[in-house]
């Protein structure tokens, strides 16, 4: 009836419209015409149906092949040889999603590529080499990581520029090998360098600065095992500890070339004048995007302040006077960075590197969201484990990271899975520091197969057996997603990757439609690149 309604209407506006002009006629001469409005949209609809077209275009029916993105409506399919324009308006799955009735509806990036970005267009002929690196530096990377025979696209820029004594900032995607990048030709450097003095913990010679102590760990490891055919000695130092444990960590090791460490205690050691950097020849600062967060921006500042940083390739080789060589890698640059190098270096002698898929969405990594109320989330999840489970039993699988914003959702998630007889280990920056010893670790070398964290577990940990991750709660920043989709999809992963992600608040949907976007226009994610390429401060 109510659509009958302004069909009849029309009908008879139309047929007054038409009335002959003899009734019209016998009217009065100061009799005004009738005059009959009929709504705009009225008319609109009424042409429509008369044309025999519908309120919507058709879809595009395009011919069957690999998908780029994948939805629930079929007509929001986007196939893999199809890229849309930079202007061009784009179909987004996630458009209505900001509506309670989207509930339940999903879309996925598919994978387009089975190799990482890193390992592409690397010829065979390529190799550590031809880069510089002399021969007892090579033995000892094939001693420690015999499965690493050739440099990834990352390591094939980084290291010339760094042996010619360049400070560096290399921007590149998560799992691209910047570890390797850095620790190889800065090795070379120490053995080059003349040691003056006996070699003390207390004056190291190379400092590592990074956000965790699970990194720390990570990174002291790798250090270690090339140091251990290089007869250099690595240390880590981590935060959490107090004044006498620090003094007793440091006297443990008397003889270290190179300190691994987080901001918190190295400003400690620091302060206390547990440690000298007078005599140190480089720096680096790893997953530099967290380090100037605010969070860690003031002991930074006062580490580099510490710091004799050169001004000039001429003052790393003075021995008597030594310099430091600045290295600050990343797979995201915060907008701070470039006033905080201008405080610190010459912008004329540092050489930034940046990679093809820096802030782009991983091709090789399938990325499901699903779009799902908040009390939906716990059976979803339990669901997708137990999944998991199962197929583990019949072929061989990964592991799986479950992120989370907050670390009273870690223990509130880590009940309601030992409730479902899930076994998984926790992982969040309120746990002391003897309890987080050692669980990452313990989840890497396979202890258990789930692991509940939060993004302190998403900066920089290598995790090449995880093959997916959960975002229970989605990421508040695009730069956080980088970060935990960049667990999965690594250089030497054994397992293919997916991200798994629960869309819940209209704040996730406005990200989740920026991610969308930039998948289906092949572009980087909005927001992010300015910060790399903007030009460094002149100094006055």
């Amino acid at each position: 009836m109510a659509l009958a309604r302004p069909a009849r209407i029309l009908s008879l506006a139309v047929r007054l419209l038409r009335e002959p002009r003899r009734n019209l006629a016998g009217r009065g001469s100061d009799e005004p015409l009738p005059v009959v409005r009929v709504p705009r949209a009225l008319q609109r609809r009424q042409e429509q149906r008369q044309s025999g077209r519908g309120s919507f275009p058709r879809p595009v029916l395009v011919r069957p092949g690999p998908l780029l993105v994948s939805a629930r409506r079929p007509e929001l399919n986007q196939p893999a040889r199809l890229t849309l324009g930079r202007w061009e308006c784009a179909p987004l799955a996630s458009r209505g999603w900001k509506h309670r009735r989207s509930r339940r509806d999903h879309f996925s990036i598919e994978r387009v590529q089975q190799e990482a970005p890193a390992l592409r267009n690397l010829s065979s002929r390529d190799s550590f080499e031809d880069l510089g690196l002399e021969p007892r530096v090579l033995l000892a990377l094939q001693e420690a990581a015999p499965e690493v025979v050739r440099p990834t696209s990352v390591q094939s820029e980084t290291i010339p520029p760094l042996l010619r004594g360049r400070h560096v900032l290399c921007a590149a995607e998560t799992g691209s090998g910047k570890t390797l990048s850095y620790l190889l030709p800065l090795f070379q450097r120490l053995l080059r360098s003349a040691n003056l003095d006996s070699r003390r913990s207390t004056a190291p010679r190379g400092m590592v600065v990074v956000p965790s102590r699970e990194l720390a760990e990570q990174v002291q490891a790798v250090a270690q095992s090339l140091g251990r055919y290089l007869d250099l000695q690595v240390i880590p130092l981590g935060g959490g500890l107090g004044m006498s444990r620090l003094k007793m960590q440091l006297c443990r090791c008397p003889s270290a070339d190179v300190v691994v460490a987080t901001p918190g205690a190295l400003w400690k050691a620091l302060k206390s004048q547990l440690i000298n950097l007078e005599r140190l020849s480089f720096i680096v600062l790893d997953e530099v995007d967290t380090l100037l967060d605010e969070s860690f921006l003031e002991l930074v500042d006062y580490i580099l302040e510490k710091s004799p940083i050169a001004e000039s390739p001429d003052e790393l080789e003075d021995p008597f006077n030594p310099k430091a060589q600045l290295v600050m890698v990343g797979a995201t640059f915060p907008e701070g960075l470039n006033q905080l190098l201008s405080k610190v270096s010459s912008p004329d002698y540092l050489t930034t590197i940046t990679s093809s898929k820096l802030h782009c969405i991983m091709p090789h990594v399938k990325q499901t969201f699903m779009r799902l109320k908040g009390a939906e989330k716990v059976t979803e999840l339990v669901q997708i484990l137990k999944q998991h489970d199962k197929t583990k039993k019949t072929e061989p699988s990964g592991t799986i990271l479950v992120f989370c914003n907050s670390s009273s959702t870690v223990n509130w998630l880590g009940y309601i899975l030992d409730d479902h007889k899930i076994q998984h280990l926790r992982l969040q920056g309120q746990m002391p520091a003897s309890m987080r010893a050692g669980i990452f670790q313990s989840f890497q070398n396979g202890s258990q197969n789930v692991l509940v964290c939060t993004d302190i577990a998403s900066r920089g940990l290598d995790s090449i057996h995880v093959e997916l991750i959960v975002n229970y709660d989605f990421p508040p920043t695009l730069q956080d997603y980088i970060h935990r989709a960049g667990r999965v999809g690594r250089v030497g992963s054994e397992v293919p990757g997916t991200v798994i992600s629960f869309v819940t608040h209209p704040w996730d949907v406005s990200l989740v439609q920026k991610i969308e976007l930039a998948a289906r226009r092949r572009r980087s994610l909005p927001g992010l690149p300015s910060s790399v390429k903007d030009p460094l401060p002149q100094q006055a």
